[in-house]
């Protein structure tokens, strides 16, 4: 069997074995070592004994074993070995079979400890991408454009931040929004990165959407995680349309909507309606999701229903008041009822000096009024705040006077800062 053969099998079963470990060592970091040194063992028997009947069976027994070694050499953690001892027992008598009927459970664990909200939204992040998603330091600071070494800082402090503690699942609705915030960040990332020379990140975007489905398994009577599995699967649809060739930008007006998956769409539409039918008022990720499903279900831009989504916007605004849900309630209230009572919506936004999306609505709106020197300076501004070199582009050209610029390119939705 080739090492690439492993690694596959690896990749599959990994996350599930370290959130096993996880739940017994109560120390990340030491899960994953463990978890390796099963891997460098398959890595040196299955060329010569061939692949067990059940491979992921196999490597959770031998992390298993690997864990009592080290934990009968740690005084700290001896009473963790009659539990191990326990646990092998039952991986012993289904290693054939299933390895265990308590992993999903542990998996739901290792997703709410990675999470943890007493650790900094980046290192939440971080941690996150390199436990659940198997991405490498390098990769995941690649991703967010930062020096490899802070990344892996990011993480060694949040591991250490974490030992010793431990997640129940009965704590799991004091603890849902924090998990569904990591998410969605690493999907707002890839949807329309925050800095460097591209517009998208695909990679984190199909992390997220992976992760989110992960999580929508797990916890499958949790509405908002299946609204927001449904807002970013009906975000996700736009994907193929938001660059044009040469990979400029493409307002949402302006899409071809042919180009929108329809598979991630009625995607989007079977997890909103999952999060409808479990009969509670809707929180901020169903709202928003229900704003997704207004565009998608609109064949032509100037078929979207912006009432409705002005509406919408009005109740997520009741739910969580930010100032970036009154932006985005703003661009809908221009479609909706005019430029001036979108500007008027804007004009009273207070806390977002320094975001570049503030400045950049408004020059659509002044545009949209004939305001055009107006429009220009905000666009400049714009530019100016912006640290992603796609978007800059974009709004130079609709500061620079020589052109021409009568078609409104109001950017909707627009998203939470960092």
């Amino acid at each position: 069997m080739s090492h690439k053969a492993v690694e596959a099998v690896w990749r599959l079963e990994s996350v599930r074995i370290v959130a096993a470990l996880t739940r017994l060592v109560r120390d990340v970091g030491l899960a994953e070592e463990l978890a390796q040194d099963a891997l460098v063992a398959a890595l040196e028997e299955w060329p010569l004994t061939g692949v067990p009947p059940n491979p992921g069976g196999w490597l959770m027994t031998t992390a298993k074993h690997r864990a009592i070694d080290r934990l009968r050499r740690d005084d700290r953690l001896a009473d963790k070995v009659a539990e191990l001892g326990r646990d092998l027992g039952r991986d012993l008598k289904n290693h054939e079979d299933e390895y265990g009927d308590d992993l999903d459970d542990d998996l739901l664990r290792l997703i709410f400890m990675a999470c943890h909200p007493t650790l900094p939204t980046r290192s939440r992040v971080a941690l996150t991408l390199r436990v659940l998603g198997g991405l490498s330091t390098e990769e995941i600071a690649r991703a967010f454009v930062v020096p490899e070494a802070t990344v892996a800082q990011r993480i060694v402090r949040a591991k250490r931040a974490l030992v010793g503690k431990s997640f129940e699942l009965d704590q799991k609705e004091d603890r849902l929004a924090s998990v569904l915030e990591v998410v969605y960040l690493i999907f707002n990332e890839g949807y329309t990165a925050t800095a460097g020379d591209e517009w998208m990140r695909p990679e984190l975007t199909h992390e997220a959407l992976r992760l989110g489905r992960l999580l929508a398994g797990l916890a499958p009577h949790e509405p908002e995680v299946h609204g927001l599995v449904a807002l970013m699967e009906l975000q996700a649809s736009r994907t193929a349309a938001r660059v044009d060739r040469a990979g400029v930008p493409v307002p949402l007006l302006e899409q071809n909507r042919g180009r929108w998956d329809q598979l991630l769409i009625r995607r989007g539409y079977a997890a909103l309606l999952r999060a409808e039918r479990l009969g509670r008022p809707p929180g901020p990720y169903v709202l928003q999701a229900a704003i997704a499903a207004c565009h998608a279900r609109a064949r032509r831009a100037e078929d979207t229903d912006w009432v409705a989504i002005a509406a919408l916007y009005g109740s997520l605004r009741r739910l969580t008041p930010t100032p970036v849900v009154e932006l985005n309630r703003a661009v809908a209230v221009a479609m909706a009822y005019g430029p001036e009572k979108g500007l008027e919506v804007l004009d009273a936004i207070d806390g977002l000096r320094g975001y570049h999306l503030l400045p950049a609505v408004r020059g659509d709106l002044l545009a949209r009024l004939g305001r055009t020197d107006e429009a220009r300076a905000e666009f400049a501004r714009a530019a100016e705040l912006t640290r992603n070199e796609r978007e800059r582009a974009v709004l130079l050209r609709r500061a620079d006077p020589s052109m021409q610029d009568d078609t409104p390119k109001i950017q909707q939705p627009v998203r939470e800062r960092r």
